[in-house]
């Protein structure tokens, strides 16, 4: 393709090459042309290449920098013009310097992308097939190119919903997933933000009582090519690209040929879902990229200035620090890299009104040197930050790295994806013993965890599945992953599934099988939805979503990932519904603070109380007794040591609840309190049409692996 190089010399007027200003980084319209600002502080000149849609490029050598800022401004230039970089300078590995003019490059801070990347047109600053240090002499232009945007969207009206922490119910949902079979959605519309935004998905999510959606990843992301080469895809996109830009491959208006457009239909996504009173998290990819080890391709910031944005090996910079176990870690010690983050979290609530983060493998974020270290610089900007601060921030407290794993060490403000949660109860539920303990802090927001640094119960994100694993049904219907799809030999995804088969590994027609599975899904969702801390839901568990037992589904862009809105599972669903609906009408199943076990009514009657089958307080040989498998817990609805957004104090009924993982059933004895008359029974997950009313200090019989939830009620 021919090139024209101009100059702001040889150039009109009209498309000279202004000075422009260093900041904002990135390409900003302002009506009447574009500023263009570029950081590398170690590069020796930098180009702006623009290009039409025939491909045709234009280039314009920056030639003021300022502070290690390249930048410069063009008149006339307007929304929808595509552009990247050529950057000079050294082209020595052995340095950690990649610069090589002959890749365009993406802008690092680019609002919206031309399109994926396409590697048949190159990525590569080396010659492929060779070592790294033998640099590329041909032209590489297979990364997408930047597109100017006009930033201006109408959100008059526009309110978010700030549920606070503890009243939310969070879903975690894959934008093109949850859309893409449904038939109540236009077909163009299916897999994109503006399918989200459709009547029938924001009645569904309204129906079912969630507060919040969790997006998997919706920044820019790469198809790696060893999954482009079997056909398959990069699903999840935990493999980001851009950390300004919506996914194109999820915009109805990319698809239409108009990818600046993505911009505002993620916007319209956003503003629907919260007139909906759903409040939106995006889970976020900023410990690493997509340009992977010193043999991955360079698309953006490794061509821009690599020692900058990668930690790299000290001994041999040709090397780079991996924590995350996919080639690199961003250097979040270098205050550049730490302000690109904080743009792009700034912008995506600021411009796109999204309502916080989930931080993808965050413990590498906190790594100051090679220790994860709480006061690490991120923390310390993010704690400071009047904007970031005040949204919700979910850390995935490890990484792969030694030391990674960091359950209950992050700073104030920072709720935590609580993996001990998830795998105490997979195991009580699978039966096993000596867990009483443990069950006993997770349903009551994990106060080993959380209560001495600060924080509340739900600084606990509580989930039992998550998109990396088993889903619901997976979890009671196979032991073992049945990951054959993904092309590796079934050696990908982890064996530490934690599951139970019920007693056949896959499908079956068994009748009492089928039954004990949907059982125990129901004990999944009712301890989930009815104790302390801040419950996740995978989204698609809720209907009896199945990945047929493939536990590692990150790169399946197909049925074994998208919802099946064929084959709902209704009685979950109503189920679902039920304990969420439970959940909200009872302060005392979402408490803003830690039981204090003081005494509230009396001498014997405290906020809380353990119990076991024969009506008796827990002792601390039920505590630590192996045999140990069932356990009430009364709340008393006086204790709750709360008051509402008008200041008046907030009561509840009293509750008991009552589950057991034993293979056979009991006589539960309800506690006798002079406070209570009878106790009404609204849940039980070995019966969905159950009624009962009890007089206290009766028996009730509670089934084999279920779970009661009883209420106080007076004569």
């Amino acid at each position: 393709m021919p090139t024209i190089v101009r100059t702001s010399e040889n150039s009109q007027p009209s498309t000279r090459l202004r000075p422009g200003s260093p900041y904002p980084l990135g390409s900003t319209w302002d009506g009447k042309g574009t500023n263009f600002a570029l950081y590398s502080e170690n590069a020796s000149g930098v180009e702006l290449c623009l290009f039409d849609d025939a491909g045709e490029e234009t280039r314009y050598p920056l030639t003021e920098q300022t502070a290690f800022v390249w930048h410069g401004y063009l008149p006339n230039i307007a929304p929808g013009q595509k552009y990247g970089y050529r950057v000079y300078g050294e082209y020595a590995p052995e340095r950690g310097l990649r610069f090589n003019p002959n890749v365009v490059l993406l802008d690092p801070y680019a609002k919206a992308l031309s399109g994926t990347e396409e590697f048949n047109e190159g990525v590569f600053g080396y010659v492929p097939g060779g070592e790294d240090t033998v640099m590329q002499t041909e032209d590489q232009r297979g990364a997408p190119l930047g597109v100017v945007i006009d930033p201006v969207f109408n959100w008059v009206g526009d309110r978010k919903p700030s549920i606070p922490f503890h009243q939310s119910v969070i879903y975690e949902a894959h934008v093109k997933g949850l859309t893409m079979t449904h038939p109540d959605i236009p077909e163009a519309l299916r897999g994109t933000y503006a399918g989200v935004a459709t009547e029938p998905m924001l009645e569904y999510l309204k129906d079912l009582g969630i507060t919040a959606i969790e997006f998997l990843p919706v920044h820019q992301h790469l198809d790696d090519p060893f999954l482009l080469d079997k056909g398959l895809t990069n699903y999840w996109g935990y493999s980001t690209l851009s950390f300004f830009a919506p996914d194109v491959r999820y915009s109805a208006e990319a698809k239409k040929g108009n990818p600046a457009g993505a911009v505002a239909e993620f916007k319209n996504m956003v503003r629907a879902l919260h007139d909906a009173g759903i409040e939106v998290i995006l889970d976020v990819v900023y410990n690493h990229t997509a340009e992977g080890n010193h043999m991955g391709p360079t698309l953006s910031f490794k061509g821009i200035d690599n020692p900058t944005y990668y930690r790299l090996v000290a001994e041999n910079p040709r090397f780079y620090f991996d924590y995350t176990g996919t080639g690199n870690s961003l250097n979040v010690r270098h205050p550049q890299t730490l302000q690109l983050i904080m743009d792009s979290l700034r912008y995506w609530v600021t411009e796109m009104h999204v309502d916080g983060f989930r931080f993808d493998l965050a413990s590498t974020l906190a790594r100051g040197l090679h220790e994860v270290d709480q006061l690490s610089g991120f923390f310390t900007i993010i704690h400071q930050d009047p904007i970031i601060s005040q949204v919700k921030l979910i850390a995935e407290p490890w990484d792969v790295g030694e030391g990674g794993y960091q359950v209950g060490n992050f700073p104030v403000n920072w709720a935590e994806w609580n993996g001990i949660y998830r795998d105490d109860m997979r195991a009580f539920w699978k039966g096993e013993g000596g867990l009483a303990s443990e069950i006993g802090y997770r349903l009551t927001g994990s106060s080993d965890l959380y209560q001495n640094d600060g924080r509340a119960p739900y600084a606990s994100i509580n989930f039992v599945t998550a998109h990396d694993g088993f889903t619901l049904r997976d979890s009671v219907t196979y032991e073992h992953k049945h990951n054959d799809a993904n092309g590796e030999g079934n050696n990908d995804g982890h064996n530490h599934n934690i599951s139970w088969n019920c007693g056949v590994e896959g499908e079956t027609d068994d009748a009492a099988i089928n039954a004990l599975r949907q059982q125990q899904q129901r004990n999944f969702l009712a301890t989930l939805l009815l104790g302390q801390g801040t419950p996740m839901i995978l989204g698609g568990d809720e209907i009896g979503r199945t990945q047929g037992g493939n536990n590692n589904a990150y790169c399946q862009d197909n049925e074994i990932s998208w919802y099946d809105w064929a084959s709902v599972d209704e009685d979950l669903l109503a189920f679902t519904r039920k304990v969420i609906a439970l959940r909200k009408a009872h302060p005392s199943l979402h408490r803003r603070k830690f039981f204090s076990g003081r005494t509230i009514r009396g001498e014997d009657i405290r906020d809380i109380m353990w119990l076991r089958y024969d009506g008796q307080t827990m002792t601390d040989a039920d505590w630590s007794n192996e045999q140990t498998q069932s356990l009430g817990l009364f709340l008393d609805g006086d204790g709750l040591d709360d008051v509402d957004a008008e200041g008046n104090p907030v009561h509840d009924d009293d509750l008991l609840l009552l589950l057991s993982s034993s293979y056979v059933d009991l006589p539960f004895r309800l506690p006798d309190l002079d406070s209570c008359d009878n106790w009404e029974l609204l849940l039980d997950t070995s019966d969905d049409h159950a009624e009962e009313r009890i007089k206290t200090g009766e028996e009730t019989t509670l089934k084999a692996r279920s779970v009661k939830l009883y209420r106080c009620v007076r004569n």
